[in-house]
């Protein structure tokens, strides 16, 4: 499992023209299943997501985590993370879990998450239309 998050001081996520999810300060993560993910890469993923240090302190240092800030994750599903990108200019996705288990990883990271901070979400499988206000910029790429 992997995400791609990024510290935002905005974000939104729009799906055929309406918006469906929208945070302020906090994070937006891009989620990448692949096919030997299971369970236990939720909670690893997710709580490393919620505790790593990308927030400034006084002293202007990454010392601060997302729960630490009180800031808000939106989490948006992309397949296109677990691509192999080693061969070739055409990337392949045949390490990408089958769309009925990365769905249900996607809404078992998206619920659990919730339950910790606030949380938006894109549209599993959708054409979605993502903007943001990247802080810093300050991206990192997460592996479960």
């Amino acid at each position: 499992m992997r995400a791609l998050i990024q510290r935002v001081k905005s974000a939104s996520v729009t799906v055929s023209g309406e918006e469906v999810g929208r945070i302020e300060t906090g994070i937006l993560l891009l989620l990448g299943i692949a096919k030997e993910d299971a369970e236990s890469d939720v909670e690893r993923l997710l709580n490393k997501t919620l505790n790593y240090r990308v927030f400034p302190d006084t002293e202007q240092h990454m010392n601060l985590s997302l729960l630490d800030v009180g800031g808000a994750l939106l989490i948006v599903s992309q397949f296109t993370l677990v691509a192999d990108t080693k061969k070739g200019t055409r990337p392949s996705f045949s390490s990408a879990a089958n769309p009925d288990t990365a769905r249900r990883l996607y809404e078992e990271f998206v619920d659990r998450a919730g339950e910790q901070c606030p949380t938006a979400a894109g549209v599993f499988g959708a054409d979605m239309q993502v903007s943001l206000v990247n802080d810093g910029p300050v991206t990192f790429m997460l592996e479960s």
